[in-house]
Order: structure tokens, then sequence, then C-alpha cells
């Protein structure tokens, strides 16, 4: 595969969230990329001549599968169980969604696709949120990706649109250990921005590497660092 400068295509999903918030704007301005398409359930603010935003109805992915055409696709669509209002609904976001779009694209050829996972995720986990991550996981690497990439952040920091307790009190315990122990300890624990792991997606993308790649919240910082310290040398 080659990277072209303003040639290739970008699917995002979830770009309305933390993290996908962060990849619009970071896509927007990378130079391999020269149309970004959005599915989204509601309008965005963004506007670029490279942008192409489609509010589509997740639950008829029928309607939509013929606009996921592009390289590389980034997933960041989630949601929680409070937000959802039930285990059900959860997972209609977090697993049903994703996979469709992500099968969809398959179909149309794209063959990177960068995914938002979780710290824990599991298939076997007791945990009813990270064993959905991790059965999701297993679902998309079936689909047979010339590359797969699985970003496993632990607690995001960032700027919310809506508050989440648990995180907060996460970020703010986990925050301090990180900064004490300047990031020796905590791992595949560390807390990381959403800004950081949008970075780290991009950067694996443009990597061409093929097969499966998995990557903890340490080595998230450690991807993002090493794209900074590249851009800042150009």
């Amino acid at each position: 595969m080659e990277i072209q400068k303003d040639k290739k295509t970008a699917i995002l999903l979830g770009a309305t969230g933390l993290v996908g918030g962060q990849l619009l704007q970071q896509l927007l301005d990378h130079p391999a990329y020269g149309r970004v398409v959005v599915l989204s359930r509601r309008p965005l603010k963004e506007v670029s001549p490279r942008l192409q935003v489609h509010l589509v109805d997740f639950d008829r992915p029928d309607d939509f599968a013929h606009l996921l055409k592009g390289e590389d696709l980034f997933c960041a669509l989630g949601t929680t169980i409070k937000k959802a209002g039930s285990k059900e609904a959860f997972y209609q976001v977090d697993y049903t969604y994703t996979f469709e779009v992500a099968q969809a694209a398959r179909k149309n050829g794209t063959a990177q696709l960068m995914l938002v996972s979780s710290v824990g995720a599991d298939p076997d986990s007791l945990f009813f949120y990270t064993r959905v991550k991790g059965e999701l996981e297993e679902a998309l690497k079936a689909l047979d990706f010339w590359a797969l990439h699985l970003f496993r952040p632990s607690v995001l920091m960032g700027d919310r649109k809506e508050f989440r307790l648990g995180e907060e009190l996460g970020g703010i315990v986990l925050g301090g250990i990180d900064r004490l122990t300047q990031g020796a300890l905590l791992g595949s624990y560390r807390p990381v921005e959403a800004a950081t792991v949008a970075l780290a997606m991009l950067k694996a993308a443009q990597q061409l590497q093929p097969g499966i790649h998995l990557y903890p919240s340490h080595q998230i910082h450690q991807l993002a660092e090493d794209t900074k310290l590249w851009i800042t040398k150009q």
C-alpha cells in the first residue's frame, strides 16, 4: 500500500464524542486525507471542503452501507450504560452499530480499521462493559481487515459534553499517581488525553503495518509522543 498526499479517504464513526471530535480535527488537518466521511446521528459544527457529513439512522445499515468507501476506518463510537438507559441499548451502540459499519466498510474494500476499545477488554470478562468490548474486538478480527489497530485506553481525559463522576475521580487519582511516578508505574492503566489517543490512531494508520495490533494506554502515549517528535523535526 502507498500513502499519497490528499489521496486517501478516511471514514469516521463517533465524531461527536470525546476521542472522535479530536480525530475529526486531526484528520482534516492531515495531508494524507483528501476526504473525510463522517456518519453521524446529528449535525456537526465543523465545515471543510474535505468534510462530508451524512446523517444516518444506525438501525438501518443497509441505507448507508454504500457511503462506507475509503482506505481507513476510524471507530470512536461509544456510550455508557447509564446514558444508554439499559444494557441492551448500550450493546446496540457499542457493539452492533460499530460492527455493522465495519462489516460494510470491509465489504467495500476498506483496508484498515482503527478502533477505540477499552482497558480490560476481554470476551470472558466478568464485567459487562469490558466483556462487550472484548466481544467486539473478536468480531472485528474475524472480518479480516488488512490491518486492525485496537486501542485500549484507560481513563480518558478531556472536555466532555456530559459529566461522568467516576471518570472524573479516576482521572484525578490516576493522573496524580502518573505525574508522581512520571508514567513509570501505571502501565496499561495510565490515564490518557483524548487528543493523545486520536494522534496515536492517526499515526498507526500511516505506518501501513498489516496484521492485528494492540495498544494499551502506555503504548498509546508512546506512539503519540513519537509522532510529536517526528512532527517537530519536519
